[in-house]
């Protein structure tokens, strides 16, 4: 049985969500209850019952960006693995516009999954959840089930700030090898371009991150992420700056 975090414990992490939210909306609560999984590895939340912060405020804009990229063609049925799908409240509500995508949940971390199962259970193009490592080899993503060429699209949301960069190495690394020829990686977070981070919100938001572990941070698109890119056939085609200071990035491979 999943323990459970003491009722003063939850109302810290709500009140924490709710003041990071306010600044920089990328530190949603999937992310907050994510980001304090070390202190609490087994705590469960019943995200239904309480608010999905910024993943609720997100949504909408994330959407216009994927209807401009998933597009149902003579082709048929499109696969879609989603990386770091936190509670799961975005796959169960993209999934409802993209009937014609069959999509896969996956989590690093273990106790999201029934948290997840619970999301997406009205959703019948959702697979079960199942975990995932992105710093590992592909070849173990989702218990071995995601084989080289074979995703039309993978999907990453506020991760890479919030992970080790290994994570983000191998998320590229791992899409260079499961996106099809033509494939599309659309990741989502909070970007430095350049050498340059704005505006001061996600400065801040950055240097509280280092302070909780100094291997997350906000990542810079061209000095980081596309030369790492590149190496694995990717090429970043679409730059968009959505609401909250935050852009969502597509990347095709090869």
């Amino acid at each position: 049985m999943l323990g459970r975090v003491s009722s003063y414990c939850i109302f810290e992490l709500m009140i924490f969500s709710h003041k990071f939210s306010e600044c920089c909306a990328t530190y949603e609560f999937c992310s907050v209850h994510r980001a304090f999984g070390k202190f609490f590895p087994m705590a469960t939340v019943n995200i239904t019952q309480h608010y999905p912060g910024a993943a609720d405020r997100n949504k909408e804009p994330i959407l216009g960006v994927l209807k401009k990229f998933l597009t149902q063609d003579s082709e048929g049925n499109k696969q879609c693995l989603e990386v770091s799908s936190g509670c799961g409240f975005h796959v169960s509500y993209f999934s409802k516009h993209f009937p014609f995508v069959t999509f896969q949940p996956t989590e690093f971390e273990t106790y999201q999954l029934p948290i997840i199962s619970s999301f997406i259970a009205d959703c019948p193009n959702v697979l079960p959840p199942k975990y995932l490592d992105a710093s590992q080899d592909h070849s173990t993503w989702a218990d071995g089930t995601i084989k080289p060429g074979s995703l039309d699209y993978v999907i990453n949301i506020n991760m890479m700030h919030i992970s080790p960069y290994p994570a983000t190495i191998g998320l590229f690394k791992g899409c260079g090898a499961v996106l099809k020829p033509g494939g599309l990686l659309i990741t989502y977070g909070p970007y430095a371009d350049n050498g340059i981070l704005t505006p001061e919100s996600n400065v801040r938001f950055n240097a509280m991150l280092k302070r909780e572990s100094p291997d997350w941070g906000i990542r810079d698109i061209s000095l980081q992420l596309i030369p790492l890119a590149s190496t694995h056939g990717l090429q970043l085609i679409h730059k968009e700056d959505l609401p909250a200071n935050n852009k969502c990035l597509v990347w095709k491979k090869s």
